[in-house]
């Protein structure tokens, strides 16, 4: 991984877009590249708790449901305006997670999961591409799952949304070749942040400990690897896992 040098060189001045920002893996990301010399915008539908974790971070608060096509467009014209343009780079990190059997899963949390975790992100795309592909420079980094490409039990929604921003991500890599602008998939196994708050673990007694899952941080950490790497060096997708 790069160190801290290499990775406020690397980011110093860049405009970064991090969706999902006041908590979890979103948060952790917003803080690694402020710290790394970013500017960083941070997305998230709490106004309350997004303008509180933008002043411990250092970024700036945009309170936006970036799975709403409207407001996913205002929320663009207020980036360009306060980047300039189009931002360096953009970090789908927000996300929804509900666990059910296929047979129980309420058309509104599968459809709340997909609205969120696969629309979200390709409003996203479609907002900023077009500046990031004129500028010919930019990178896209996705937040997955291995529960895109590992079928899970309980996962039908989750598991859904996720497989999506997989086969989404691929198209994506293959139309930006030769365009400057990058795409990542990292898709981390189980990792602790307070999407599990809300799970009945006595439901699911056969879920993984969250003392023995990935941390924020290290994902966090993998998102500014990927960011800090050469721009002739393609980081294509990353599988991460608890050693």
């Amino acid at each position: 991984m790069a160190s801290s040098a290499e990775a406020g060189l690397a980011l110093s001045g860049r405009w970064a877009v991090v969706t999902g920002a006041s908590r979890g893996i979103g948060r952790a990301v917003a803080q690694r590249l402020v710290t790394a010399g970013a500017r960083v915008l941070m997305v998230a539908r709490g106004e309350a708790a997004l303008r509180a974790a933008a002043a411990e971070v250092g970024g700036t608060a945009l309170a936006a449901d970036v799975a709403d096509a409207g407001a996913g467009d205002r929320l663009a014209a207020r980036v360009h305006d306060s980047a300039g343009g189009a931002p360096d780079i953009l970090v789908n990190a927000a996300g929804a997670f509900d666990l059910a059997p296929v047979d129980r899963i309420a058309p509104d949390m599968f459809n709340r999961q997909v609205a969120t975790n696969l629309i979200g992100p390709f409003l996203m795309m479609r907002a900023f591409l077009p500046g990031m592909k004129a500028r010919g420079s930019g990178h896209i980094l996705t937040l997955g799952s291995v529960a895109g490409r590992v079928a899970l039990p309980g996962n039908g929604a989750y598991g859904a949304s996720k497989a999506g921003v997989h086969g989404l991500h691929a198209v994506l890599d293959l139309e930006l070749r030769g365009t400057g602008v990058r795409s990542t998939l990292i898709e981390p196994a189980a990792t602790d942040t307070p999407l599990w708050d809300a799970v009945d673990r006595a439901a699911v007694p056969d879920l993984p400990d969250r003392a023995l899952m990935l941390d924020a941080d290290a994902v966090a950490d993998a998102v500014v690897w990927a960011l800090t790497r050469p721009p002739a060096t393609a980081v294509r997708t990353i599988a991460l896992e608890r050693a």
